[in-house]
Order: C-alpha cells, then structure tokens, then sequence
C-alpha cells in the first residue's frame, strides 16, 4: 500500500512531466489538478491510477499547447540542421556530480516544443514512435527529425551548462 509521501512524490513527478512538456507553470498545475486521484481512492487501485494518470497528463499538457505544438512541429519540418547552430560537445563531457533535476530542466525547456516533447515522450515516457505519431499528430519521419534534433540539443545544452565538467 503507498504511503502518503509516495502519493504525493507521484504528484510531484505528474507535475513535472506536465510542466516539462507544455513549458508553462499554469498549464501544468491546471492538468495535474484534474488529474489526480482522490485522497479516498481504495489503495489497491493507485498504481493503476497514478500509470493511467501519466497518460492522462500528457493528453492534457499537449493539448494546452497544441498551437505552439504546431508551429514548433512546422519549424521543425522546415528546418534542415539542429535548430542551434552551437558546436557540439567534446566526447569527453559529462555532467557535473552535483548536477541533476534543475539542469535537466533547463537544459529541456530550452527545446522547441516538438522536439521536446518528442523527446520526453519517446525517451522519457517510453511510448512508441507509433503512439508519439498519434499524440502529436506528426508522421514518422518528422517523429525521427525532431528525436534526433532534441537529442543533439539536450546534449549541447547540459554541456553548456555550469552543471557540465570535462572528463
């Protein structure tokens, strides 16, 4: 049976998810609170919940964005290189021991919607390129720009970040 911390670390991290895909604090208060489950809710169902509300978010969270989504996914059809033109890190990065959930954070929200949020969905959530398609309305190949795209500036931005090191 989860405890009352494991309910609301669940929350937080529903919170999270939200936040980083719509890049917006209100949007992703407002698709967490409708979100979660009630605190009468029969413990044997909360797993269950807390997965089922996951996909909920990320329904709700795409949707507060979806004009943005949709400029950002036609940016990135017409795009032919990473939308930052900053050089690539050496292959000897890695991320400082101290850094961590505040790094990442900036360094994803600093991706323009599509490829964030295919980014956050396929590496992530785990979901199939199949399922990101659907979600997002996109075609497999615009899927696999924006995936590539996201990496390569997810990469360059946790290497540019103070929470970098050289190795």
């Amino acid at each position: 049976m989860p405890s009352l911390a494991d309910t609301e670390h669940q929350a937080a991290n529903l919170y999270w998810l939200a936040f980083l895909l719509t890049g917006d604090r209100q949007a992703s208060i407002d698709a967490a609170v409708e979100t979660i489950e009630s605190p009468e809710t029969n413990p044997f169902f909360i797993g269950w919940m807390v997965a089922w509300s996951r996909k909920v978010i990320i329904g709700k969270a795409l949707a507060a964005i979806r004009r943005e989504l949709a400029a950002s996914a036609q940016r990135m059809a017409l795009a032919t290189r990473a939308p930052r033109s900053a050089p690539s890190p050496s292959r000897t990065w890695s991320l400082a021991p101290g850094a961590g959930k505040r790094e990442l954070e900036h360094a994803l929200l600093a991706i323009d919607a599509f490829p964030r949020c295919v980014l956050l969905l396929l590496l992530f959530e785990g979901l199939s390129i199949d399922d990101a398609m659907q979600l997002l309305g996109a075609d497999r190949d615009l899927i696999r720009k924006a995936q590539a795209f996201a990496l390569q500036e997810l990469t360059n931005n946790l290497a540019a970040a103070r929470g970098s090191a050289r190795v």
